[in-house]
């Protein structure tokens, strides 16, 4: 683990009596130019630049007490939408393990910690829910700092804290702290973007997208055949691996252009060829495999037909799954409403569409 962050004096005397209860909201996020493939202690291969969303998110609260007997452990009751769930509390265990062990946060060993998280979405809805839920919970720890230690200062320490945190957990929850766009890795045309943490990027960011949509078509709610972390793994033995890299950067200076201006079409092209080349290079994988599936194709390409006759700026994108991402500005959104029913609806599972628009970024209760 990087020691970017590491400070062994974040402890509390003896005879602390403090407590406390944080509750944060934080979204998913869907990527435009993606990363896949990492190395390191949760770093990326490529950079990468993706649209936060605004109605599906995760609702964390974290709660503190001190420990009667302190240990070099951590001490955890964890609850997802009410229920506990022993599996997904090892996981939450070993990563706040880590940040103790490393020195980042190694007051958490001093406190019995207490977790409820739920979702605004189904499980297995071809949502990013470790993003929305690790960036949640970095941000609950972010707050639990500074709430007994005053340490991080200002709003851009606090959340490029939360970021490097969430990354830790799951690489592409870094850039759910920003609103409307987050960018993560080393980028030339973004001065301060760093592998280590995300990097805000709204303020130059074109105002078409900040009102965009983004429905979210369910080909299939089942579980995918290869997970995400799987996934990243194999890029360390395909053939096309560094030319993806590079593809990827390029990819990227050009899309920062195309959104400062609000160039639609250009937008559309890049956020094709990345959903495509992703799913490419699941099938170069050794060994390789496929995640649409008929409907994601079919979609394809009644999506393209629509848009070649009525030249409306329709585009699609795709996450590591069958599920498409629909993307389109607010201004169209009356006029694509029918399409989308009548074409697209019927090839969802159960006609499930969940529609989603990019948000404003994680909110504090």
């Amino acid at each position: 683990m990087q020691n970017h962050y590491r400070n062994p004096l974040l402890r509390m005397a003896p005879g602390y009596a403090f407590s406390g209860d944080i509750h944060w909201q934080s979204p998913s996020n869907i990527a435009i130019v993606k990363y896949w493939g990492k190395h390191g202690q949760q770093l990326p291969r490529n950079p990468s630049i993706s649209f936060t969303l605004q109605a599906a998110y995760t609702e964390t609260e974290l709660s503190y007490v001190p420990r009667e007997t302190v240990g070099a452990d951590i001490s955890l009751d964890f609850f997802f939408e009410g229920q506990s769930q022993p599996a997904f509390a090892q996981k939450i265990v070993k990563f706040l393990q880590a940040l103790a062990v490393e020195e980042i946060l190694p007051f958490l060993t001093q406190f019995h910690l207490t977790i409820h998280s739920a979702n605004s979405f189904p499980h297995s809805a071809g949502i990013a829910s470790s993003a929305s839920s690790m960036s949640a919970l970095a941000l609950c720890l972010c707050s639990m700092e500074q709430d007994l230690f005053g340490t991080l200062h200002t709003p851009v320490e606090f959340f490029r804290k939360a970021s490097f945190l969430a990354r830790l957990g799951s690489g592409s929850a870094c850039r759910s702290l920003y609103p409307i766009m987050g960018s993560w890795g080393e980028i030339e045309k973004q001065p301060g973007s760093s592998e280590l943490w995300g990097s805000p990027c709204a303020d130059w960011v074109h105002p078409v997208f900040h009102t965009f949509h983004d429905d979210i078509l369910i080909v299939s709610k089942g579980e995918k055949s290869v997970s995400s972390r799987a996934g990243h793994q194999l890029m360390e033995g395909n053939p096309y691996a560094p030319a993806r890299y590079q593809q990827a950067s390029s990819n990227l200076e050009q899309l920062i252009d195309i959104l400062k201006t609000g160039d639609l079409h250009g937008f559309g092209q890049i956020a094709e060829l990345e959903a495509l080349t992703l799913h490419a290079l699941m099938m170069s994988s050794q060994p390789p495999y496929l995640l649409m599936k008929p409907n994601s194709l079919a979609m394809i390409e009644k999506i393209r037909e629509y848009r070649a006759d009525t030249q409306h700026p329709l585009y699609f994108t795709l996450d590591a799954g069958p599920n498409l991402h629909l993307l389109y500005p607010a201004e169209i959104a009356a006029q694509v409403a029918p399409f989308i029913q009548t074409e697209l609806k019927p090839l969802c599972e159960d006609g499930k569409i969940i529609a989603d628009r990019v948000g404003t970024g994680p909110v504090q209760f």
